[in-house]
């Protein structure tokens, strides 16, 4: 059904013409639409937004407090790194066919996005395999891999104390680390062995016995999932290495200028993720929330996005990531079938979001914060401070609507 729907697509937009298919302009060239012109009951729309306003997250507000009353602050090394900021009220937008036919909350309010940051890291990964800089996604990783030099050393001033020790992280020279892929990384089944950032592997989301934790014996890369955000930060250390500038950089100019983002978006990193590359200081950004940091944007922004992944990357005329790339993403993770690139889940056989159809899926992060693509229903739904368990309750009532 997920290839049915990408194929109709691609046919609509080869017969018909990308000219033909509505994209927004800047922020103030967005047109608005009722959900009556569109073909769906505004009625249901209606139902549809007070359902995502009852059902507010009930966390903390000011997520730095929550970061530490929640599981995260608990965790080995669990301190926050990276910025937080206090949270708006409970926030949406929905698209049809890329129009806006209705918003509620605090749309225009920047604020963080949690894990839905891992997907645009992942496209600035995709970006770099459009280009080249990539050749296949199932090289390993250490094959592109330059010594990383910290910005910030622990040696102080004894340096006879740290003589033989080396200045430079190279990440994936164990025996174990050096067989990881990209592939491995994107789809968070590398089982990578270390620390990054002061944030151990196994710190984070600790399962398992105790006391195996650090000592447990790794399992081959790609054959076991595992949602880790250590893991995740060195995939935009590896990317930033491949595009030798900055991400924030590379997404502003790649992708999120030519879709008409606003100029409020930033991408955080952490008090400690800075690197010295080519004579500059260079900042690390973050793959989410989990200590800080990540993607701080507002929900128009993030449906431009989302509107983006639905048209296959193409935005007006401008392949920004390629079909294959998308096609990538969208390709079930053998580990986890509802898992593709990060941080796109699927809802392969409908365990995710009963009911939606197989071929939608979503950006997902804390909050919760949820981007939903519906290609069969031409539907984006951005959710901000929904709690989770009623995100397939607003995807019904909005398809309620047709």
């Amino acid at each position: 059904m997920r290839l049915l729907s990408s194929i109709c697509l691609l046919f609509a937009c080869i017969t018909f013409g990308y000219s033909q298919i509505y994209f927004p302009g800047r922020t103030d060239e967005w047109t608005h639409k009722t959900p009556a012109d569109v073909g769906l009951n505004a009625d249901s729309i209606k139902s549809a937004i007070s359902y995502a306003q009852d059902n507010e997250s009930s966390g903390e507000r000011n997520l730095e407090i929550n970061h530490y009353l929640n599981g995260f602050g608990r965790e080995p090394y669990g301190d926050g790194v990276g910025p937080f900021k206090t949270r708006g009220a409970q926030t949406g937008v929905i698209l049809k066919d890329g129009y806006i036919i209705a918003e509620w909350g605090e749309p225009n309010r920047v604020d963080m996005t949690f894990s839905v940051t891992k997907s645009f890291l992942s496209s600035t990964i995709g970006m770099a395999f459009d280009r080249g800089l990539i050749t296949n996604v199932n090289d390993p990783v250490d094959m592109y891999m330059a010594p990383i030099m910290p910005l910030q050393s622990a040696r102080g001033t004894n340096r006879a104390d740290h003589l033989g020790e080396p200045m430079v992280i190279e990440p994936f020279k164990s025996d174990h680390n050096n067989k990881i892929t990209w592939d491995d990384l994107l789809r968070q089944t590398s089982d990578w062995q270390g620390t990054l950032w002061g944030k151990p592997d196994w710190a984070d989301r600790p399962s398992g016995e105790r006391s195996e934790m650090i000592k447990r014996e790794r399992v081959e890369p790609g054959t076991v999932y595992e949602y880790n955000d250590t893991r995740v930060n060195l995939l935009a250390l590896a990317g930033t290495n491949v595009w030798r500038q900055p991400l924030q950089k590379v997404l502003k100019e790649n992708l999120m200028d030519p879709i008409g983002a606003t100029s409020t978006w930033r991408w955080m990193g952490y008090e400690n993720s800075w690197i010295i590359m080519d004579g500059q200081a260079v900042e690390i950004p973050s793959g989410g929330g989990h200590w800080g940091g990540g993607m701080f944007i507002n929900a128009y922004d993030q449906a431009r996005f989302g509107y983006l992944t639905m048209c296959r990357g193409k935005w007006r005329g401008n392949q920004i990531l390629s079909d294959e790339w998308v096609s990538m993403a969208l390709t079930p993770t053998t580990a986890n079938t509802s898992y593709g690139y990060m941080n796109w889940f699927l809802n392969t056989d409908k365990k995710m979001l009963p009911s939606a159809p197989e071929s939608s899926y979503f950006h997902l992060g804390a909050g919760t914060n949820m981007v939903y693509v519906d290609p069969e229903h031409g539907i984006v739904i951005v959710a901000r401070w929904i709690d989770r368990s009623a995100m397939d309750g607003i995807v019904r009532k909005v398809l309620g609507a047709f």
